[in-house]
């Protein structure tokens, strides 16, 4: 386990430090794990008080909803572990007044006893207390489950809800069936790839096959309802929604307010992927998306997983889900509706493509012998890099950021998919059309490294009227040193260019005196010699100079896929 923590015991008592810290609105109960808003007791005598609570591990809730317009009052247990008794009765007694005090709770035994305790040692004291529990969770309803459904995400909409109506100054009796009513309106299922690991155990709470995933999973450690095989993420948010749309109710209207909740380790790129798909989801079956919330609300420590729930929505529960709040985790931007996925914007100027630097004169896919074997040639390098994906992703992971082969496949799928469309009887031509290509697909530092390439030998062989080994030999100088002006990289820095260097230099000694096979054959075993010599320099650029010493032995992966590409350019060539 690798946790930023000192001792697992004292996690949560030093994130209560950290959070008073980090949220000058909210202050430390003295003596308790309770946060509290800082301006509680002023609070007190003009609205009803709003607490609610559980174990901690599924931050920001509930500390992260203390403020003006949700929260008066969060309390922390230990992880996964519901707060005493004690702990929410000295919470109901800092933040209640006269206007009473409701209390969210989760649908948990330890959370419900706890709280409902506190709920009458607080009656007995004359504070007028009500308790809503919050049971959101699709995948136990129907059951035999003797506690009922859980209470997972959607316990946020109601903290928003009620938090609003309680600013307004509604009465304890008006808030507890505004909440009760969110409730009945309320629906979320989950799923996870693997469990979350607690500091005081130090391992996952279960465990996962390579291509498993647990849906309807808890937010405690608790496995799901069904275990089954991984779903890409268009498929596995409608297995999602489709669990919410048969068991939830959210009116005649249609209208609902949605939450793409992180369990704990889900990218922000994996929640827009599945909100890009749920949005026009809902839509086709009916529903009106008045608000998407996309983030981590209420997590499980580092669960690698999301729920999703949906609420349903009125006049009234809109305008409450748009109020303001000081409330340090509710992303007060989200306050329309949601865009379209077809709302882009042109670019200025227009896209460049294979099309666009073609010679309007020469006609894409003539069928001499001179453009099938640059057919040929292409192809053969796109096929070879595509091959190489796992490999160079390896050697990348070792020396750099682990990105190049999956960058490199997707450039050789991009160039394959415009292959029609290049001069291919015009070489000059159809190399500044695949420099176009290269930089708009590979990206990253080698799209216009490759890019720059291409597009200068493309610029020197332009006009020749035969272009053979020697103008190659000339061409391909230049586009090194292009690339090398671009990037600052010289020979020995272990980049591409201590492949392409030799391979240079040796096709340019050659291209006089030997055969143009055996030319470029001896350059290509050069550029090989160059991969493996990188193995032993240190980087000067790129990435991987910031691991040093840690990438020798291994030879550089941007290296490794210029002489892959020579070679599969050289057998093309001289096979066919």
């Amino acid at each position: 386990m690798k946790k930023f923590i000192n001792r697992p015991q004292d996690v949560v008592e030093e994130m209560l430090e950290g959070l008073v810290l980090l949220d000058p609105g909210s202050a430390r109960l003295a003596g308790h794990k309770v946060m509290i808003r800082a301006d509680a007791e002023q609070a007190s005598e003009r609205q009803v008080a709003v607490i609610s609570g559980g174990g901690s591990g599924h931050e920001p809730a509930h500390a992260g909803y203390v403020g003006a317009g949700m929260l008066s009052a969060a309390v922390l247990g230990e992880v996964f572990t519901s707060p005493s008794s004690d702990a929410v009765f000295a919470a109901i007694k800092a933040v209640a007044g006269k206007p009473g005090t409701l209390l969210v709770v989760k649908n948990y035994t330890g959370d419900r006893l706890n709280f409902g305790l506190a709920a009458e040692m607080a009656r007995a004291e004359g504070i007028p207390v009500d308790m809503v529990i919050v049971n959101d969770d699709v995948a136990l309803k129907g059951t035999q489950q003797a506690t009922g459904a859980r209470g997972l995400a959607g316990t946020i909409f109601v903290h928003k809800l009620v938090g609003a109506a309680a600013a307004e100054g509604k009465s304890l009796a008006e808030i507890a069936k505004i909440g009760k009513g969110a409730i009945g309106s309320l629906a979320t299922m989950g799923v996870s790839f693997s469990a979350g690991t607690s500091p005081a155990v130090g391992k996952p709470s279960f465990e996962l096959g390579e291509h498993e995933m647990e849906l309807g999973l808890g937010i405690h450690g608790e496995p799901g309802v069904k275990r089954t095989e991984l779903q890409p993420a268009d498929e596995l948010t409608e297995t999602l929604l489709n669990e919410i749309l048969q068991d939830g109710e959210f009116g005649d209207a249609k209208r609902v307010a949605m939450m793409v909740n992180n369990l704990g380790a889900t990218t922000e790129m994996e929640l827009a992927i599945v909100a890009r798909h749920a949005v026009p989801f809902l839509e086709a079956s009916g529903f009106t998306v008045e608000r998407v919330y996309a983030g981590t609300f209420l997590s499980s420590l580092d669960m690698a997983g999301l729920s999703l729930s949906l609420l349903g929505l009125d006049d009234e529960r809109l305008r409450w889900l748009d109020a303001a709040t000081s409330a340090p985790a509710w992303p007060n931007a989200a306050r329309q509706r949601p865009g379209r996925r077809e709302r882009n914007i042109e670019a200025a100027p227009a896209k460049l493509n294979a099309v666009a630097v073609q010679d309007t004169r020469v006609t894409a896919g003539v069928e001499t012998e001179s453009a099938r074997k640059l057919h040929a040639a292409i192809d053969a390098a796109c096929q070879a890099l595509i091959d190489a994906e796992a490999e160079l992703t390896e050697l990348d992971r070792l020396t750099g950021d682990g990105d190049l082969g999956s960058s490199m496949e997707r450039g050789a799928r991009g160039v394959r998919e415009q292959l029609s469309l290049y001069p291919l009887n015009d070489l000059p031509a159809t190399l500044k059309a695949l420099g176009h290509t290269v930089r708009q697909e590979l990206g990253g530092s080698s799209g216009p490294l490759y890019g720059v390439l291409l597009l200068r030998c493309g610029n020197v062989l332009e006009g020749l009227g035969t272009i053979g080994i020697s103008q190659w030999a000339e061409a391909l100088v230049q586009g090194s040193q292009a690339i090398s002006e671009l990037g600052g990289a010289k020979p020995g820095d272990r980049t591409m260019l201590d492949a392409l260097d030799p391979l240079v230099r040796t096709l340019k000694a050659e291209a006089s005196t030997k055969a143009p096979r055996e030319a470029l054959g001896d350059a290509v075993e050069a550029a090989e010699r160059g991969v493996a010599a990188t193995a032993q320099m240190r980087p000067r650029l790129g990435r991987s100079s910031y691991l040093g010493d840690r990438v020798l032995g291994h030879p550089d992966p941007g290296a490794k896929a210029l002489a892959l590409l020579a070679r599969a350019v050289y057998e093309a060539i001289f096979s066919t």
